[in-house]
């Protein structure tokens, strides 16, 4: 941009430079994108320090993103009321008899979770709380149990209400309702990859496994779960029909949630409710600060033009629509390795956006090619943050989880690839539910 001390080159050295040397310190995600910006505004005449807070506040002055901790408390108030206990009980009778039963309970359990909290740190940590000692008891590795855990956790951002879909749609202005129905197909492609990779662990290592349930057992089970499963469909639901908008739902989802917890199963009391607001509170704090450190340091990407320098020479490849697909997968799956999946949308989302556009790539696959390659970063280090609730509460390295985490994670780049090649796997339903979405 003309007038600038720095030119974009130089720029996109000290604000990357920085950020990476913070990361290196182990400085928090959040704070060093904020911390990242402060040398180019006090160099640059035209900016100010006092710029990071106002572009701070910009990002959180969003209608959209009041949608995150209401899902989260969502989660948390069904945590604490006993409707995880409950879906938990309806995935052992429909697929308790499989073989690797418990890993398989594992896997529907964060799908059905997966539908409500679009969180997949609160999926981890719930669900490794849940299952990791209980796999242990059963005579699963425990190398094994913690990598379906944190692989299973990662449904959570893929399956409608993703709280990644709800900050993609905001910064990058794609509709939130397509991309809830964009991700039902993917998510139940990979949540099929992955019972099918338990099942052949289960068959090579002879894990148990439970006794068929009867009829009558899984029609009862699902007659207590009807309020809990009908959750994500009053989610979605009233997104796609227009009936309200994300963050309505959201917090009508909250409403529910406490209807449930407190008058239809009374398993919440005054000291859960205070919990549940607590961890709300803590986890969107922290998902938050992230999006307001990042937009800023996005701000000061724009202000220099530095996506267009980063992509003048990418342009010239000449790429097709899967050759760009597969290049974007790419970004995202390094990226995410690195960087926590919120500000990599606001920041890599926004430089990568007009190439896919330059190659007529419908925004909408282009959103799904980069929330579901995010998803991987979640379970690989460094970063890893699902992998690392994990390993955690199990008690073990993250080194020594590694292998069967990289195994199951396979099966699952063949379906990222799927959705590159046929960008109908996300587009159907979208398509033929709610075309207007993508127009």
């Amino acid at each position: 941009m003309g007038g600038n001390v720095l030119a974009a080159g130089t720029a996109a050295q000290i604000l990357f430079g920085v950020f990476f040397t913070l990361l290196v310190l182990r400085v928090p995600v959040a704070v060093a994108l904020g911390l990242a910006c402060l040398p180019i505004l006090l160099i640059e005449p035209r900016l100010s320090p006092m710029m990071l807070a106002q572009e701070t506040f910009n990002a959180y002055n969003s209608f959209i993103l009041l949608a995150v901790p209401f899902f989260l408390l969502t989660a948390n108030l069904m945590n604490t009321g006993g409707i995880t206990d409950r879906l938990m009980h309806f995935a052992r009778t429909l697929v308790g008899h499989f073989p690797g039963g418990l890993a398989q309970i594992n896997v529907v359990l964060s799908f059905f979770f997966a539908g409500i909290s679009g969180s997949s740190t609160a999926d981890a940590a719930s669900q490794s709380k849940l299952f990791i000692e209980a796999q242990r008891k059963e005579g699963y590795d425990d190398s094994f149990s913690v990598a379906i855990t944190a692989v299973s956790a990662v449904l959570a951002v893929i399956i409608p209400p993703s709280i990644l879909m709800i900050v993609w749609g905001g910064v990058l202005t794609v509709s939130i309702g397509a991309l809830f129905l964009a991700g039902v197909v993917p998510g139940l492609l990979i949540a099929g990859v992955q019972m099918a990779t338990v099942h052949a662990y289960a068959k090579a290592r002879g894990y148990p496994t439970y006794p068929r349930s009867g009829l009558g057992e899984i029609f009862r089970s699902f007659l207590v779960s009807i309020p809990a499963l009908a959750t994500p469909l009053i989610i979605i639901g009233g997104k796609v029909f227009g009936w309200f908008t994300a963050t309505e739902s959201a917090c009508i989802a909250v409403l529910y949630a406490g209807f449930l917890s407190l008058l239809v199963y009374r398993e919440m009391d005054l000291k859960g409710l205070v919990g549940a607001l607590g961890d709300t509170g803590r986890l969107a704090g922290v998902a938050l600060f992230c999006v307001g450190t990042a937009s800023a340091f996005g701000w000061l990407l724009a202000f220099y033009q530095i996506p267009q320098a980063l992509l003048s020479n990418v342009q010239t490849w000449g790429m097709g629509p899967i050759g760009v697909g597969f290049f974007i997968a790419g970004v995202f799956l390094v990226v995410g390795c690195f960087l926590d999946a919120i500000p990599a949308i606001i920041i890599v989302g926004a430089i990568l956006q007009p190439l896919a556009q330059g190659v007529g790539m419908d925004p909408v696959h282009f959103a799904m090619v980069g929330i579901v390659s995010l998803a991987f970063g979640l379970v690989t280090p460094p970063y890893g943050l699902c992998l690392m609730i994990a390993c955690s509460v199990a008690g073990m390295r993250m080194a020594d989880a590694l292998r069967d985490t990289c195994i199951m994670l396979l099966p699952m780049l063949a379906v990222l690839a799927a959705i590159i090649v046929f960008p109908q796997v996300v587009l159907f339903l979208p398509n033929m539910i709610s075309p207007e979405f993508l127009r």
